[in-house]
C-alpha cells in the first residue's frame, strides 16, 4: 500500500486528480490524505520563502471562505468512502504553509497535484507555485490535467543523466502495477549522438521492472519538437528527472518537460534527487 498526497488549492477540487487516485487505488490500494490549502493560502504561501533563507515569515492570510473550503473536504471524503478508499485529511489548513508541505512529503510515497490554477498568471504556462512545489517537495510530484485519459502505456524520458535513471527507479519501485503495461524508453537530448548513453546499462535496469519495453532514439531537438511529437502519445505518462534542488530551474526554464507541463494533456511523474 502507497502512501499519496492528495492537494487541492482554495475551493477548487480537482476531479482529474482525484479519479488519477481513485484509479491506482482500484490497482493496488493507496491511503489518500487530503491537503487542501483556502485560496488566501494558495495565493500567498509561497513568495515568503525564498530559497529558505531568512526568517520564513507567516504570511497574513485573508478571509477565508468556510463554507466552500467546508464542501470541499466534505466532498473529497464522500468519494473516499464511496470509491472504498483509506483516507485522512490534514486538518490545520489555517496555519498551513510550505515548510508544512514539505513535512508532509517527506512522510508519503508520491504527491499528486491536479488544479489547473497551478498552472495560471504565467507567460511560461508554469506559475511559480508549481514550481517552488516542484523544487522543495521530498517525493516524487505527479502533475495531473484537467482533462485526461488514465495511462495504459509509459514513456521513460532518458537523457543519460543520474536524475533521469534516478526517476526511472522511483516509478519503477513505486508503481509496478503501471510498469507492466507498454513502456517506451526515449533517448532524447540536444546532442549529434546517435548512441544510447551507457545503452547496455540502462537496457539491463529497465528490462527488469518493465516487461513490454523498447528503446528509441529520438532523431529531434527535444527542446522544440518533444512537445510536439508527445502530443500524438495518447493515454500515456511521461516519467522525467530533475537536475536537483540547485539547479531546477534547468527543468522549468530550458528543458522540453516545461514545454509538456503546459500543455496539459498528460499526467507528467516527476522525482528529484534531494
Amino acid at each position: 500500500m502507497k502512501k499519496v498526497l492528495l492537494m487541492f488549492d482554495g475551493a477548487h477540487f480537482s476531479k482529474s486528480a482525484f479519479d488519477f487516485v481513485r484509479q491506482l487505488n482500484s490497482l493496488d490500494h493507496v491511503l489518500v490524505t487530503g491537503v487542501f490549502l483556502p485560496q488566501s493560502v494558495a495565493s500567498s504561501l509561497w513568495s515568503y520563502t525564498d530559497a529558505m533563507t531568512g526568517t520564513v515569515l507567516v504570511p497574513v492570510l485573508a478571509e477565508v471562505d468556510t463554507e466552500t473550503y467546508t464542501a470541499t473536504k466534505k466532498e473529497f471524503e464522500t468519494l473516499c468512502i464511496k470509491n472504498g478508499m483509506e483516507y485522512r485529511i490534514h486538518e490545520d489548513a489555517y496555519d498551513f504553509a510550505l515548510p508544512e508541505l514539505i513535512t508532509e512529503t517527506r512522510f508519503a510515497d508520491v504527491l499528486v497535484i491536479g488544479s489547473e490554477s497551478f498552472y495560471e498568471s504565467s507567460p511560461s504556462g508554469i506559475n511559480e507555485y508549481l514550481q517552488e512545489v516542484l523544487q522543495r517537495v521530498e517525493c516524487p510530484v505527479i502533475v495531473v490535467p484537467e482533462n485526461f485519459e488514465f495511462p495504459d502505456n509509459t514513456i521513460l524520458c532518458y537523457d543519460g543523466s543520474a536524475s533521469s535513471a534516478y526517476a526511472i527507479k522511483q516509478f519503477a519501485y513505486l508503481f509496478p502495477e503501471l510498469s507492466r503495461q507498454p513502456t517506451l524508453l526515449v533517448y532524447a537530448q540536444d546532442t549529434d549522438k546517435i548512441e544510447f548513453p551507457h545503452e547496455s546499462n540502462i537496457e539491463e535496469l529497465t528490462a527488469r521492472h518493465f516487461q513490454d519495453l523498447t528503446l528509441l532514439k529520438l532523431e529531434i531537438n527535444p527542446a522544440k519538437y518533444f512537445a510536439a511529437w508527445m502530443n500524438n502519445k495518447k493515454s500515456a505518462i511521461l516519467v522525467a528527472g530533475a537536475f536537483g534542488r540547485s539547479a531546477i530551474s534547468q527543468l522549468l526554464r530550458k528543458s522540453f518537460i516545461k514545454n509538456i507541463l503546459g500543455d496539459h494533456r498528460i499526467p507528467v511523474f516527476i522525482a528529484h534527487r534531494s
